[in-house]
């Protein structure tokens, strides 16, 4: 009897579990929105150079001083106001093989300055640079509600993968149902430069327009949108 019933028991097929006979389609939603900056961020350098070492120093010190006086005369807050780095280099101007003097220290000293209306933003660089800051390292525009247009940028990447998995599930015939799973694959934010491209640009198929903290556009200043962008990938139940 017991080799009878193994045989038995080894013709009958396994039981199906519901979970391997579930259909399901995966498809990724992207969405970009643009937004007006109401922040931006200034790094100044401030470059000395002297044969010595303690002049090139002093000088610097000196211009530092008087451009943070000045952007605190301009209204900048301390929080918003810092010092960044420092760096000393020795300059040999005809190469430096077998010299132990060179020809000049130079040393640099970076400031960064957030100014939070950016209307004023040429009137500051000029205050800065008569002040005693001599070059500029970097422009960075920014918005102060980043987390409100990703959460945006994110339920709009949401309806845009539902829409596609529809539109492909339509085509073959299907619904689709609930979800399976929805994950997150991240975000990104940049500025669009002059022309209207995202530097690094991201392809999408979801896309608005926002005015943000509205327009700071000027003759001569133009700074641009942020672009915040988001990307899920959702797996729908396939009916």
């Amino acid at each position: 009897m017991i080799p009878l019933l193994l045989a038995l028991l080894a013709a009958t097929p396994a039981a199906t579990s519901p979970e391997m006979t579930r259909r399901s389609i995966t498809v990724s939603g992207t969405a970009e929105i643009r937004v007006a900056p109401n922040l931006v961020q200034l790094m100044l350098a401030i470059e000395t150079a002297d044969k010595a070492l303690a002049k090139a120093k002093a000088a610097n010190d000196e211009r530092t001083s008087k451009t943070l006086a000045a952007m605190k005369k301009f209204g900048i807050e301390a929080k918003d106001l810092q010092t960044d780095r420092i760096t000393i280099e020795a300059r040999f101007e005809n190469g430096y093989q077998n010299r132990t003097e060179p020809d000049a220290y130079v040393v640099r000293r970076a400031v960064v300055v957030t100014l939070r209306e950016i209307k004023r933003f040429e009137e500051l660089l000029s205050v800065a640079l008569e002040a005693g800051a001599n070059r500029t390292e970097g422009i960075e525009f920014q918005t102060t509600e980043l987390r409100k247009h990703r959460d945006a940028a994110r339920a709009q990447a949401l309806k845009a993968a539902r829409e596609k998995a529809i539109a492909m599930a339509k085509e073959l015939d299907a619904k689709v149902g609930r979800p399976q799973a929805i994950h997150d694959t991240g975000s990104s934010f940049g500025m669009w430069n002059w022309s209207g491209s995202r530097m690094g640009g991201m392809q999408q198929n979801a896309f608005q327009g926002s005015s943000g903290g509205g327009s700071a556009e000027s003759e001569g200043f133009a700074p641009g949108q942020i672009a915040v962008s988001a990307n899920v990938s959702v797996t729908f139940d396939l009916e």
